[in-house]
Formats: structure tokens, C-alpha cells, sequence
């Protein structure tokens, strides 16, 4: 599994861009709803890191930011 350590409130910005994408959408199954819990918590970490002082960085997996950058 790959790691990459990104800027937070890039990542922070990029959990709210997926959020509000999906959140336009009509669907409501389990897949959906597993999506917008798993971006609502890296976008809280995200957040959390980005609000951290001497902290900037995120590590996500591959999975996640892909995850993130296909729904921004």
C-alpha cells in the first residue's frame, strides 16, 4: 500500500469539494453512505492537522486520495 504525506488544508478544501459532490447526488445506498462517512473523516483529520500548530501534513493511503480526488 502506498502513503503520501500531503498539505492539510488542501486536503481539508478537497474533503469539502467531495462532500458537496456527493451530496448532489440522488443515490443513497451503502456505497454512498460509506463514501461520505469515510471522506467526513479524513476531511476532520484534515482539518484537525491543517489547525495544529507546526503541523501542515496529512499522510493519506493511495485508496484515499484516490477516493478524494475522484469526487472534487
Amino acid at each position: 500500500m502506498a502513503y503520501a504525506a500531503i498539505d492539510a488544508k488542501r486536503v481539508a478544501k478537497a474533503a469539502q469539494g467531495a462532500l458537496q459532490t456527493l451530496a448532489g447526488e440522488k443515490e443513497t445506498n451503502e456505497t454512498h453512505q460509506r463514501k461520505t462517512l469515510m471522506i467526513e473523516r479524513i476531511g476532520a483529520l484534515a482539518k484537525a492537522a491543517a489547525e495544529t500548530p507546526d503541523c501542515n501534513a496529512i499522510t493519506l493511503t493511495s485508496e484515499e486520495f484516490w477516493l478524494l480526488s475522484k469526487n472534487w
